[in-house]
């Protein structure tokens, strides 16, 4: 397996892992893993030799789903983190994928609405309450840490793009 290969299976997927977790403990994404995706993206795009034109749209996607998810932080619907992950995310899969990461991660996060709107409802038992950041998720009217359907709908659609045809996938 050379580097890039290792880079193409792991960096993508280690990177949404770690903005789901740190999204439910701590409801904040990291502008350095906003970074670290576009980062990833521009050095997978050189070393596999994407065409100017394909970087090109890919900047485009990523430039208009950066637009739209302000456009929902401006409202109060998403957080600044979110927005920018998505727009990140969309950088990497480009127009080609773009609906179906869209699609998936308004799915996604409709049910995480949903399951969190219960789980506030019932009470907590006590071991469960110590936790700091469990009690912030089970607050009536807190935030929904939207960073988790983000990361599940690109794990979705990740294995469809470009990035892994080599591996069979």
């Amino acid at each position: 397996m050379t580097l890039t290969d290792a880079i193409r299976l792991l960096l993508f997927p280690a990177l949404m892992a770690f903005a789901a977790s740190s999204d439910l403990f701590t409801m904040t994404i990291s502008n350095r893993l906003s970074l670290a995706l576009a980062g990833g993206f521009c050095l997978l795009a050189i070393v596999t030799g994407m065409s100017l034109s394909a970087v090109g749209l890919h900047l485009a996607a990523g430039a208009l789903v950066l637009v739209a998810a302000f456009g929902f932080f401006s409202q109060g619907w998403i957080g600044g983190g979110d927005a920018k992950l998505a727009a990140a995310t969309a950088l990497w899969f480009g127009f080609d994928h773009l609906l179906d990461y869209v699609t998936y991660a308004s799915l996604f996060g409709g049910v995480l609405t949903l399951v969190l709107i219960q789980f506030r409802k019932l009470p907590l038992p006590a071991v469960l309450a110590r936790q700091k950041w469990i009690m912030r998720l089970h607050e009536t009217g807190g935030g929904v840490p939207y960073g988790i359907a983000l990361a599940a709908a690109a794990l979705m659609v990740y294995p469809k793009t470009v990035w892994m045809p080599g591996f069979g996938l």
